[in-house]
């Protein structure tokens, strides 16, 4: 099942396929299934018992040890498959973060994932070239996580403009960067993008793992715990944001674009 994630109409929001594995396959052909959908995230679920699923997540280049736009649409396709109901929560088993839970209900899909704070670190002396901005845009390192390095530049505007040269900006973290600013908009609390070359996503249309670590930092920014977010990618998303502590609620709208089987099972 082909999914937008975090969108609140068709063809915007991050896509994602799903697919219900019906026993455990080999690493190489989840790989390969995930090279052939091409999407910035395939997340592939294995049913341990009512409401439990296996959750593991792979770009076209590589597993990933957390997805939130993939996890959000996993809840989403067991909603459409008739295998979880509206209101239920269903329990999903990871490698790297354990048990991760998701509940659908009539406003969408809600996440409950890990925080992933960041961990101080020096801006690059290259950032601004790297970045495709103007040495007078204040740029400020965040900090690096997992998943992430985050920049917070000084307007929304910037976020926008940016340009990032990839081949830079792949030495910075082994997986991806964020960029992210307050938000210009009424009713939007910040904005962010985020650039993933060396897991095989030039640009991601809307990442929720990068929230676990932008909703510490606002937090402390701003001095609340709810957030109103938006990617300012292309395609775009919205997203509901709340810090609890160690966890991070994610909730967004999920729309199916595609349905189908995969040959050969």
């Amino acid at each position: 099942m082909l999914i937008d994630a975090f969108a609140t109409q068709r063809f915007t929001g991050n896509p994602a396929v799903v697919v219900l594995v019906p026993e455990p396959l080999p690493e190489s052909a989840l790989q390969n299934l995930a090279m052939e959908f091409n999407q910035a995230e395939t997340a592939f679920l294995t049913r341990l018992a009512e409401a439990e699923y296996g959750l593991r997540w792979f770009t076209p280049e590589r597993e990933v040890e957390l997805c939130g736009h993939a996890t959000l649409a996993a809840a989403q396709a067991l909603r459409e498959w008739g295998r979880i109901r509206a209101g239920q929560t269903v329990r999903f088993q990871t490698r790297w973060h354990g048990e991760l839970r998701c509940r659908c209900d009539e406003h969408g899909v809600v996440m409950d994932l890990p925080v992933t704070r960041p961990i101080p670190a020096a801006c690059p002396q290259d950032i601004h070239a790297a970045l495709g901005l103007s040495r007078s845009v204040a740029i400020t390192c965040v900090g690096s996580a997992g998943m992430n390095l985050t920049f917070r530049l000084h307007d929304e505007s910037a976020v926008i403009e940016a340009r990032p040269r990839l081949d830079l900006i792949a030495a910075y973290h082994p997986i991806g960067i964020t960029i992210t600013a307050p938000s210009a908009e009424d009713g939007i609390d910040f904005v962010s993008r985020f650039f993933a070359p060396n897991a095989g996503i030039p640009e991601d249309p809307v990442t929720g793992s990068a929230h676990c670590s932008l909703a510490p930092y606002w937090a402390g920014v701003l001095g609340k715990t709810t957030f109103v977010a938006r990617q300012r990618s292309r395609r775009g998303g919205r997203l509901t944001v709340s810090l609890r502590q160690d966890r991070v609620e994610l909730a967004g709208l999920a729309l199916v674009t595609a349905r189908g089987h995969v040959e050969g099972w």
